[in-house]
């Protein structure tokens, strides 16, 4: 039977090259499912076994205890995305690349251990822009990255060599109109 839901993940795991939990979000919508992880410790198994399946592993897509999880190893961080088991393969590798790549933009290409824990909000909310309950909404890099840092397409635009050559008022003035213009919008 052809899966037509929505809902192709159920987790997103981060581990340091140790296999120690950076970031794990758990997404579930039906009770019988066959991943059952609900309390933690549960998860850390999984999330241990995951590893020491993984952490020698140059292919980058298996399936694990029935749900195929894909994962990538940037720097001294692994990223596993886990999906249902008859899910595309491709779609996974393309949210997951999508979000490593926003967060790498996000972090200034310096995506390691460290600036990931040290920017854990944005990585949060760029996880939270990707994958909402375990429907993946966007795959781009940069809107993710747009989204999160909210420099998108209709933010104001002033240049500061402009009102350097004006006088206050109408700096002000220009300001002024340029705001406006923007919330006419």
């Amino acid at each position: 039977m052809v899966n037509l839901s929505l809902y192709t993940v159920r987790a997103i795991v981060m581990l340091d090259s140790e296999g120690n939990r950076l970031l794990a979000k758990y997404y579930s919508r039906e009770q019988s499912t066959p991943m059952s992880c609900k309390t933690t410790k549960e998860q850390k198994k999984f999330e241990s076994d995951l590893f020491s399946k993984t952490r020698k592993s140059t292919s980058e897509i298996i399936l694990y205890e029935g749900q195929t999880v894909v994962f990538k190893y940037v720097n001294d961080v692994y990223f596993y995305l886990v999906g249902n088991p008859e899910e595309n393969e491709l779609l996974l590798s393309s949210v997951l690349n999508g979000l490593v790549e926003a967060i790498s933009l996000l972090l200034k290409h310096n995506l390691d251990k460290r600036s990931l824990l040290d920017n854990l909000d944005m990585v949060v909310i760029a996880l939270d822009e990707a994958i909402d309950d375990g429907i993946a909404l966007e795959t781009d890099p940069n809107v993710i990255a747009a989204n999160v840092s909210k420099r998108g397409m209709d933010t104001i635009d002033v240049s500061l060599g402009d009102i350097n050559e004006q006088s206050i008022m109408d700096a002000y003035k220009h300001v002024k109109d340029r705001i406006n213009l923007a919330l006419l919008r």
